[in-house]
């Protein structure tokens, strides 16, 4: 399958705006404030600290100062930001993203950065109290709408520049950003609206544009036809039938399909005979939901509608899919259903009548699509600043498509690769897919993996990653994630547990 999906699609560019963008380093050295020094009022621009506080060393995380604060750069606008200074500061600072239509403040997400000495910083997305697929809150809410579009990450970031520099008397030496998911959108958005925000990103699984975050419909209308539900035992046996026809496709049988774009089988093979049905086989009417969920959809002028699920990744699909008895998606308020009125300009759009010739070109070009959306493909003057780009994917994810990303990267290549001139965008952008991975982790692929160690490593001593090794809580497993387009093949002998015993091409 070709991952070039989007050819001839119009996709609106996320105009850059480095014009108001914060320096990566903060302000110059100055005296240090102690943690309750933080709250004096009038310190910070825009900017009420509600309170500031010591926290005791806990669960292996040093002690910190923690700072709640809540930024406003325009009327209405409530950006609510945590910040976690920690004793035995390493000099950096961490910007966090969130999580479906959430920010997060949550001590869980900023305890791998306080443990290695980061300064985190965080945002509730400029609306507290939202579970990630609550959207309620963006009705009537039209600031709090652009805060979570782009503005609150880096209003965050502004400020959280500024505090690290008033509190521990110097500006940090890096700055980094992760996120995976809205966290991954909001990665892509810091580098192409604010391109000099962040020295290195790390951008998993982004939902970067309407198409990616309208595929859930999609798949939902394509298991919504007559007959087309599959219970989760027909899914196994999916599953079940893809791997055999495709698991050992890299040279060693181990659950996990490699290279999903290699692989071609037919869910036919499990057709059940004539006049028959049951939980081992699958309907004609089945045969043609599971062939569309692989197939990537287009309109008739070329502009992708869906991105395909991959084989091999069955079983997670009704994670986001409502592959069995279905959602009524005309009720729902949850996630895209809960915003439609942006989406669609009509809050009571019946997405069970979505048709990508009628509405796709509408979807794409609202207001709400201009800045909601992180397609730029233009990223050099992230780049030429000296940032460093970390593009990451679950190849089982059933939510935003692999196919999706890949296909960003693709764009990126072919827009940004011939503007830097002598400087490669290999040698400052890297992609890499995960086999067996699901959506920001999870699925019987190894998912642990140090992208942070490496972007420092990249970012600081001007080491490229030219492979990344991924582990799995529990088990001996270890394979090489490669660079994009790359895969990982067995060379035939030694441990096939052992990452070294795999190489990339």
């Amino acid at each position: 399958m070709s991952m070039r999906l989007a050819l001839g699609a119009v996709l609106p560019l996320v105009l850059l705006s480095s014009a108001s963008a914060a320096p990566r380093r903060g302000p110059p050295t100055v005296q240090p404030l102690d943690c309750a020094g933080l709250t004096t009022p009038g310190l910070f621009a825009q900017t009420v600290v509600t309170s500031a506080a010591t926290v005791a060393p806990a669960n292996g995380a040093p002690g910190y100062c923690e700072v709640k604060a809540t930024v406003s750069p325009v009327k209405a606008s409530m950006i609510g930001v945590v910040l976690r200074l920690p004793q035995g500061w390493n000099g950096k600072i961490l910007g966090l993203g969130g999580g479906g239509w959430a920010g997060n403040v949550t001590l869980a997400a900023a305890s791998p950065g306080l443990i290695k000495g980061y300064a985190v910083l965080q945002t509730d997305g400029g609306h507290p109290g939202a579970t990630a697929f609550d959207s309620a809150w963006a009705k009537d809410a039209p600031e709090a709408v652009t805060d979570f579009a782009y503005r609150a990450v880096h209003q965050m970031t502004v400020t959280g520049k500024t505090v690290v520099a008033k509190y521990y008397g110097k500006p940090q030496t890096e700055a980094y950003f992760q996120g995976c998911s809205t966290g991954g959108r909001m990665a892509l958005m810091e580098v192409q609206r604010y391109p000099t925000d962040y020295n290195g990103v790390i951008a998993g699984a982004p939902v970067y544009n309407l198409t990616t975050q309208m595929n859930s419909v999609v798949r939902n209308n394509i298991f919504a036809a007559p007959d087309a539900q599959l219970t989760n035992a027909q899914l196994t046996v999916v599953n079940q039938a893809s791997l055999r026809a495709c698991d050992a496709d890299d040279g060693i049988r181990d659950g996990v399909i490699s290279d999903p774009r290699t692989c071609r089988w037919d869910p036919i093979a499990i057709q059940c005979p004539t006049g028959s049905k049951g939980d081992q086989c699958l309907t004609p009417a089945q045969v043609a939901a599971v062939r569309k969920a692989y197939t990537p959809a287009a309109t008739k002028r070329g502009a992708v509608a869906a991105y395909p699920l991959t084989r091999g990744g069955e079983t997670g699909w009704s994670r986001f899919i409502a592959t069995g008895a279905g959602t009524d998606m005309t009720t729902t308020r949850q996630g895209v259903p809960g915003m439609r009125a942006f989406i669609f300009r009509d809050a009571d759009f019946d997405l069970s009548t979505f048709d990508a010739e009628k509405h796709q070109s509408m979807v794409r070009s609202t207001p709400f699509a201009k800045m909601y959306e992180a397609d730029n493909p233009d990223i050099s003057p992230f780049i030429r600043g000296g940032g460093k780009l970390v593009l990451w994917h679950g190849w089982n994810d059933p939510g935003p498509s692999p196919y999706a990303t890949a296909d960003y990267f693709e764009r990126v290549q072919k827009t940004t690769g011939p503007k830097l001139g002598k400087q490669s965008l290999a040698s400052s952008a890297r992609f890499f897919l995960a086999p067996g991975v699901e959506h920001c982790g999870g699925g019987p692929g190894p998912d642990q993996f140090d992208l942070l160690g490496t972007l420092e490593s990249w970012v600081e001593a001007d080491k490229a990653p030219d492979s990344l090794v991924a582990t799995k809580r529990g088990s001996p497993i270890s394979r090489p994630l490669c660079p994009y387009p790359q895969a990982a093949k067995f060379k035939g002998e030694g441990d096939p547990n052992d990452a070294k015993n795999f190489t990339c091409g």
